[in-house]
């Protein structure tokens, strides 16, 4: 029931609206309510059932009322898919929903936890919602909070929607709603941010707009990009083998989930996906969920422009006006009256000023000779209005690349082994393959 993502968004008859969204709950409904219980079910069958619960967890206390934020999300999930533009909307929204039911229940199967706290007893409203609770919810389903992740997907949808003094409400109201999970005693803490990157990650498979991140993806026949691949799959491996054996003695470890899928998906870029799985957008800046996913992956490659450039001049200039270097910081990219950024991993600086112009590509790769061309024709025609910068994360392949295509198509250099000797001499190393040199 998802939408093409080539398909263009566009405002459908409501009447419409309300039927698809009536159809996603036609099925999400029964479907969370029989897989929940299913995995409950197999959980109170095993005598092996543990819990990640840490000593200060002790000190949360039990606050009755907030059962009724807890139980709103009922409200806003239902609310959430019928307040939409168009049929895409409702489809992606139900594919967050559904991603984050599959996965969740999947971990309530295969790694049930318990929680451990025994509610004391309540009365009036609290105690009805109490009650009606416990008639379906068992203490097994835990760790990701599906509570959570279903909170953070419906705090994304309903963030773009409202403005004013009802968005700081809403961000309140969900930070009530995130809280309960504790001052419930429904979950303990290690599901919190379980359940939040669970979210994130049904934000990231299925964004609001633009191109979905598995869309057309075929096996990449680049060996350079098949070994890639596997090295970042194999740090992905090694990050989730130490997350398990780590948790065993310390619940802190699980936190190197987070790098394992940031790694992970760097993998499926290299192997096959391409750069829309960093969400970068023409204008550099990337989607809330692509930042926060990658986050890890983003603080290394930070820590390899630094290792690499630090004794480097950032930029260098090359001819009239354009300059090569390293993704430059907000101050350096204000200096210049446009940025042609080439690098699919990192954001435009908060504070940069200056035209940004995007053009995604993976890093140790060659692009596609298509987009090479679409940058230096843009290099060229924002030439004409000022200075430029040429950047990637380091300055020394895909930006070097592009201003060396620029060198040759506008004749500054007659073949591609001068404009090389061009961009050497400028002081910045350069690292194109042969082929690409000749191409």
């Amino acid at each position: 029931m998802v939408s093409s993502p080539a398909s263009v968004a566009h405002a459908d008859p409501y009447s419409r609206v309300v039927v698809r969204a009536a159809l996603w709950l036609a099925f999400l409904a029964p479907f969370f309510y029989l897989s929940y219980g299913f995995a409950n079910w197999l959980a109170s069958r095993r005598d092996d059932v543990g819990s990640i619960v840490f000593s200060w967890e002790h000190g949360i206390p039990f606050v009755a009322w907030t059962i009724v934020p807890y139980w709103s999300i009922n409200l806003f999930y239902g609310l959430s898919l019928l307040l939409n533009d168009n049929r895409q909307g409702v489809d992606r929204l139900a594919a967050r929903y559904l991603t984050a039911q599959i996965v969740a229940v999947a971990c309530f199967i295969l790694f049930p936890l318990t929680a451990t706290f025994m509610r004391p007893a309540t009365t009036g409203l609290p105690g009805f919602l109490f009650a009606v609770l416990s008639g379906f919810d068992k203490p097994f389903n835990q760790a990701p909070s599906l509570h959570i992740a279903l909170l953070v997907i419906i705090w994304d949808h309903w963030r773009h929607r409202l403005g004013g003094l009802l968005l700081p409400l809403w961000h309140g109201w969900c930070f009530l709603i995130g809280a309960s999970v504790l001052t419930t005693w429904q979950h303990h803490f290690i599901d919190i941010p379980t359940g939040a990157l669970l979210g994130i990650f049904a934000l990231w498979l299925f964004p609001r707009s633009g191109e979905l991140p598995f869309s057309g993806v075929r096996p990449t026949s680049d060996a350079k990009a098949r070994r890639l691949a596997l090295f970042y799959a194999l740090g992905a491996v090694l990050a989730l083998v130490a997350a398990a054996i780590g948790a065993l003695f310390c619940a802190v470890v699980l936190f190197l989930l987070w790098p394992a899928l940031a790694l992970a998906i760097v993998a499926f870029a290299y192997a096959g996906a391409g750069a829309k799985v960093f969400q970068k957008s023409a204008d550099g800046s990337i989607t809330l969920a692509s930042r926060v996913l990658l986050l890890p992956y983003r603080l290394g490659a930070r820590a390899n422009i630094w290792a690499w450039t630090r004794n480097l001049a950032p930029q260098v200039p090359v001819a009239d006006g354009v300059f090569l270097g390293r993704f430059p910081t907000a101050r350096e990219a204000n200096s210049f009256g446009t940025v042609i950024d080439l690098g699919a991993e990192l954001e435009k600086p908060a504070g940069a000023k200056s035209r940004w112009v995007s053009f995604p590509m993976i890093d140790l790769l060659p692009p596609p000779m298509a987009i090479r061309q679409q940058a230096a024709n843009a290099l060229e025609n924002a030439r004409r209005d000022g200075t430029v910068l040429v950047c990637c994360a380091l300055g020394f392949q895909r930006s070097a690349g592009v201003v060396a295509e620029w060198l040759v198509t506008t004749g500054r250099a007659q073949t591609p082994a001068v404009a090389l000797n061009m961009l050497t001499a400028a002081g910045r190393p350069v690292h194109l393959a042969a082929e690409r040199a000749s191409s």
